[in-house]
């Protein structure tokens, strides 16, 4: 498959690393190592797929071109769209009449530990689950203030939250049916929310915790069920990386333990562009795309944003 990488920052430098030989050019305004400054400077019969990494406002309208000209698209999270549910219908309509994929990254669904907890759940071993809780942290508060763009809006809100809500859906299966509501939202060290506290009363309860002031990055995972619990503790990027499972002892007492580390590179990148791959040999079968998906986290996140920008601005 011939791709092209538009938008040649961090992640689209990854993407580019990860696509090797089949890039075929690079897009983007600003970078004088790029091929072309505009993505329709792009020959439509040099390439298949796009893989878009650019800032939020100009993806919908590069998505559109992009679909409208039977390319595959791979997006990086989060995909939002002003006008809501009629620019998702607008894309899916585009993805479904000229038969490509429009797929949203969530390279985090592909990391190990991850599917091992996506695992444990579906087999049922554990359950009615109780009670789930994420820490996401890392310690770019500088980075993000010195950044052009980045330091506005909702700050950690989208960035970080957005992983963690798909990562809801991933294991869940489904949207939970209680709204989240924001406990927390501080601008310690950003114009920006660099800490922002979720919580979604519910079955199971969720709390979702994501910050830029943790100096040493973090990921952790919580879930509590009927017979046991589960853990993550770190990502294979920052490694080690550990999942535990705990069975419950009734009528109370230490339960026994298996744990599981991996000290390994991020595996993710390379495993999601693979999916996209699959995906985009059969996109009828894979539905398009994953767009369901980003109208909830969408919703979801827009809630979320006025309930802390109007405690904000209060």
């Amino acid at each position: 498959m011939r791709v092209i990488v538009v938008g040649m920052g961090i992640q689209g430098a990854k993407r580019r690393a990860v696509a090797g030989a089949d890039v075929v050019a690079t897009v983007d305004p600003l970078r004088d190592d790029a091929d072309r400054r505009d993505v329709q400077e792009v020959p439509l019969d040099t390439y298949d797929a796009a893989l878009v990494c650019t800032p939020d406002e100009p993806k919908i309208a590069l998505i559109e071109y992009l679909l409208g000209h039977q390319k595959h698209v791979l997006v990086e999270k989060p995909l939002f769209a002003p006008d809501g549910d009629t620019a998702f219908d607008r894309l899916a309509a585009l993805a479904r009449d000229n038969n490509v994929i429009c797929y949203t990254a969530y390279n985090h669904r592909f990391e190990p530990h991850f599917q091992r907890m996506k695992e444990v759940l579906d087999s049922g071993v554990l359950k009615t689950v109780y009670a789930l809780r994420m820490f996401y942290g890392n310690g770019t508060a500088r980075l993000v203030r010195e950044s052009g763009w980045r330091d506005r809006g909702a700050g950690v809100l989208p960035d970080l939250g957005s992983h963690l809500l798909d990562t809801v859906l991933f294991w869940l299966g489904q949207p939970p049916e209680a709204p989240f509501q924001v406990q927390l939202a501080r601008c310690h060290e950003n114009r920006a929310f660099d800490h922002v506290v979720i919580t979604c009363d519910g079955a199971p309860a969720i709390q979702l915790e994501m910050m830029l002031l943790s100096w040493r990055n973090e990921f952790y995972a919580d879930l509590y069920a009927e017979a046991g619990s589960a853990h993550i503790r770190s990502l294979c990027k920052w490694g080690p990386s550990s999942f535990i499972l705990r069975d419950r002892k009734l009528p109370s007492g230490r339960p026994d333990e298996r744990a599981e580390t991996l000290v390994q590179p991020d595996p993710t990148w390379a495993l999601e562009y693979a999916h996209f791959k699959r995906l985009c040999a059969a996109p009828a079968a894979h539905g398009f795309g994953n767009l369901d998906n980003d109208r909830w986290i969408g919703a979801v996140l827009s809630d979320l944003a006025r309930q802390a920008l109007g405690d904000k601005a209060n």
